[in-house]
């Protein structure tokens, strides 16, 4: 998906970090680029919303979702790892369909990566300071939708149902 499109934002409107899985890992003694990235992002551009933004047919979440051997790629089965979390929690869930098996490992991986990246002391002092809000989507790529997370009710409705979710 391409971030720009689908918000109607001209390019450098945005400040984006894109990689498999969207993932965010927790903040640690050797962050990476995207813990730099996130910093850089939210100390230095002083962004006021960060969107972790999950999409349909994510190849990353279908690989966790489905149990698919990823051995051959270390570095990838390595960084999944961050989205151990929601394959635990998606695990423990029952799905009707391996599809909705995908999507709701598609979901909880945003939530998870959401609760990864308020461990960043970057982002814990602007949400602190009321200066930062995170929002949780995912996009539908079929059909073009977007929901949103709902933080009160744990679920993910229509981002037009849910006006606190809008940039």
């Amino acid at each position: 998906m391409v971030p720009e499109l689908v918000t109607q934002r001209e390019p450098g409107e945005l400040f984006v970090i894109r990689n498999a899985g969207n993932i965010v890992p927790s903040y640690g003694p050797e962050p990476g680029g995207v813990s730099a990235t996130v910093e850089y992002a939210v100390s230095a551009l002083n962004v006021s919303d960060i969107v972790i933004c999950g999409h349909s047919d994510c190849g990353a979440m279908k690989a966790i979702a489905t149990c698919a051997c990823l051995e051959h790629m270390p570095a990838v089965n390595n960084w999944l790892r961050h989205a151990d979390a929601a394959r635990m929690i998606n695990e423990a869930q029952d799905h009707p369909t391996e599809q909705a098996r995908i999507d709701g490992m598609v979901r909880a991986n945003v939530v998870a990566q959401l609760n990864n990246i308020r461990t960043h002391p970057s982002v814990a002092l602007r949400i602190a300071q009321k200066r930062l809000r995170l929002h949780g989507w995912v996009y539908d790529i079929e059909n073009g939708s977007l929901d949103a997370l709902d933080e009160s009710t744990g679920d993910f409705i229509p981002l037009a149902d849910h006006p606190a979710s809008r940039l």
